[in-house]
């Protein structure tokens, strides 16, 4: 069901050169590898989990251990639909990606939204990323089953329509082998745990490989 050590210390030889403190005046030398954004509402956020144990989080130490030098920003946030991710999508576009996630329309759904406005408000925000130069990997989501088929249908449809209208990759559910499995999802039964989150991550890298050639 769904929607959104300590380390001793090395003894010093008595001959060591003194450790020099860094100059506060020297700038920190910016970080340079191409940026990948999590765009999206609490599944992205990381909603119930520690700092560190979102799928974006995760998602970084794929890249890092599959040897990309690509920098992952979680710009989720909980709560958000698809008219709020339109409202701040300038703020995404203003980090310079060259890929977003696009994970919004969980929220609309379980709030019973009109899905046209979902559709347009979906397309606006590809349109506009694309606009900027970042190409998109779009991340669908289904409902709980009390929602009925036919609601069900057309909004899982949205993300299939789009995807083939815009060329874009497609995730059919982000929470694939995660929602249901014991242990993977929270509580409420729409977030993920860290080990859910994980394989969010696994999943999504799988999507975005080609996309970092």
């Amino acid at each position: 069901m769904l929607i959104s050590c300590g380390q001793r210390k090395p003894a010093e030889s008595p001959h060591a050169e003194p450790a020099r403190r860094s100059d506060p005046a020297v700038p920190t030398p910016a970080d340079t590898r191409p940026v990948i954004v999590a765009f999206g509402d609490s599944l992205s956020a990381g909603y119930g989990m520690e700092t560190g144990l979102s799928y974006p989080d995760f998602l970084q130490k794929e890249l890092d251990r599959a040897g990309y030098r690509f920098r992952v920003i979680n710009a989720g946030i909980s709560g958000d639909t698809t008219n709020g991710g339109l409202a701040r999508v300038e703020t995404v576009t203003a980090l310079k990606p060259e890929i977003v996630i696009l994970e919004l329309g969980g929220n609309d759904g379980l709030r019973g939204l009109p899905l046209s406005t979902s559709r347009a408000n979906l397309e606006e925000i590809i349109v506009q990323l694309r606009k900027s130069g970042a190409r998109v990997l779009l991340a669908g989501i289904t409902l709980p089953p009390n929602y009925g088929p036919d609601y069900i249908q057309e909004f899982v449809g949205i993300y299939k329509d789009l995807a083939a209208k815009y060329k874009l990759p497609l995730i059919p559910f982000l929470l694939e082998g995660v929602a249901g499995v014991p242990g993977m999802m929270q509580p409420d039964g729409i977030h993920a745990t860290a080990k859910g989150n994980e394989v969010v991550a696994k999943l999504v890298m799988t999507s975005l490989k080609p996309l970092l050639r």
